[in-house]
Order: structure tokens, then C-alpha cells, then sequence
């Protein structure tokens, strides 16, 4: 009986760079959302738990249309997620991957 050799395959190289291509875009799409000091900022305050746009007004000391403003852009980026909780919304980082690296950020630069 001969045995059947079975070589491991190798990544087509165009679809790998491809892939990697697609990331990349990925990638920098979301360090332009963090690269703006108030959104760096909304979201080292989220790293320590949910806010409401008034506890981030006072973080900031900036106007609530200005903290709106960065919210809607966290949001529409995925960073952020909202909840009502009564009569306010409660802002938290959206997901595990955003947690990782926000934590890592302010475990080096916000604290």
C-alpha cells in the first residue's frame, strides 16, 4: 500500500495581500477615529465604564453640542454603543476588540 502524501497548501500570495489590503483600510479607517483628542478622551473615560453625555461635558469641559458631535462620530465608526437608562443615555465602548485596545492606550497615555 502506498501512502498519499498530502503537501500543506500554500496562501495564494494575491488573495493574502488582498485580505491584508482590505485590513489595512480597516485599520486606518479606525486610527482616524481615534486620532482626535476629544474622541481619544470619550473613550479613556468609556475604558472606566458607561457615561452619560453630561458626566463627558464635564470630563471635557467642552459644550454638549461638542460632545455630541464626537459621540455621533464614535458611534457611526462602531466605537461606541448607547442605552437609555431613564431619562439619559448611557454611552460604553461597543465591543471586546475596542476594549483591548482603548485599555491599552489608557493604561499608557491616561493615567
Amino acid at each position: 500500500m502506498s501512502e498519499t502524501v498530502v503537501e500543506p497548501q500554500t496562501p495564494d500570495p494575491i488573495a493574502v495581500s488582498g485580505q491584508m489590503l482590505e485590513n489595512a483600510e480597516k485599520t486606518t479607517q479606525y486610527l482616524k477615529s481615534l486620532a482626535h483628542p476629544t474622541r481619544l478622551i470619550i473613550l479613556c473615560r468609556l475604558a472606566e465604564g458607561g457615561a452619560s453625555v453630561g458626566q463627558l461635558e464635564s470630563v471635557l469641559q467642552a459644550p454638549q453640542a461638542a460632545v455630541s458631535k464626537q459621540l455621533a462620530r464614535l458611534r457611526e465608526d462602531g466605537l461606541v454603543d448607547c442605552r437609555r437608562k431613564g431619562r439619559s443615555i448611557v454611552y460604553s465602548l461597543a465591543d471586546d476588540s475596542t476594549r483591548r485596545i482603548i485599555r491599552a492606550l489608557y493604561e499608557e497615555f491616561c493615567v
